[in-house]
């Protein structure tokens, strides 16, 4: 796949950059207050159909943003798939595990490339969580729709496998079922924590923002996980808008 080839080096400069962009938001909005209503930037929208994947791979916070960046993802979504309970929530999930959802269109991005994402973005072959983060919810699974999207899952659990044979990879394959959006608090957690980005895509309401791609970006660059060259293309598009006086972030 052509972007980096999923290798992800995250940039050294970008907490400088938010924290001297951090300062001139607040030297800008005590000199030029905003007005009650923001400027509001909805995506354009296409009327070519989107494909849908699921994939768990740990923590939802740091899954979404995985995948938001890529070329052909129109936009991620947060929630709970994989379990038998109804109306799952996130201090009572049951035997669900943190999903996320990502509509793209295929004609850009492949439910392949989707897959060589997720195997590189996470340690397969833990045992029930991610990291630090241990427990069921946190568990590796496929989602899958339909026969050949199941086979090409296999498939590349099989190639993975064979990569090493010291350990089991755990990634479970299953037929997608109900995916339940989370709360409202967990979508887009890595860009809600960044005030000036939030302020740059014109403070969009909840609605707005989880049905914007750029949206879905910003959230992927808020956590540095932007192939390298997107993310320093990001950079020079927010330094730019700051020498020019500070107009809305249209799309990267």
């Amino acid at each position: 796949m052509n972007q980096s080839a999923i290798t992800r080096t995250p940039t050294t400069s970008l907490s400088t950059i938010l924290s001297r962009q951090l300062l001139l938001l607040i030297i800008a909005g005590i000199l030029f207050p905003a007005p009650a209503t923001s400027i509001r930037l909805p995506d354009s929208t296409s009327d070519q159909p989107l494909s849908t994947a699921v994939f768990a791979l740990g923590s939802f916070w740091r899954s979404e943003p995985v995948f938001g960046c890529f070329n052909g993802v129109v936009r991620t979504t947060v929630g709970y798939s994989g379990g038998s309970k109804l109306n799952p929530e996130y201090r009572s999930l049951s035997d669900h595990a943190e999903s996320v959802q990502i509509e793209y269109d295929p004609r850009v991005i492949s439910f392949r490339q989707l897959l060589e994402v997720f195997w590189s973005s996470h340690d397969s072959r833990q045992v029930f969580g991610q990291g630090p983060d241990v427990g069921n919810q946190y568990r590796s699974i496929i989602f899958t729709n339909g026969t050949s999207e199941s086979r090409l899952a296999a498939a590349t659990k099989e190639r993975e496998q064979t990569k090493s044979k010291s350990s089991i990879v755990t990634t479970q394959i299953q037929p997608l079922g109900t995916f339940y959006p989370a709360e409202p608090e967990h979508q887009k957690f890595e860009l809600k924590r960044n005030p000036f980005l939030l302020h740059l895509i014109g403070n969009l309401p909840e609605e707005e923002l989880q049905q914007s791609t750029l949206a879905s970006k910003m959230n992927s660059y808020a956590a540095e996980l932007c192939p390298q060259r997107i993310q320093k293309q990001i950079d020079a598009k927010i330094n730019d808008i700051i020498r020019k006086g500070w107009p809305v972030l249209r799309e990267i």
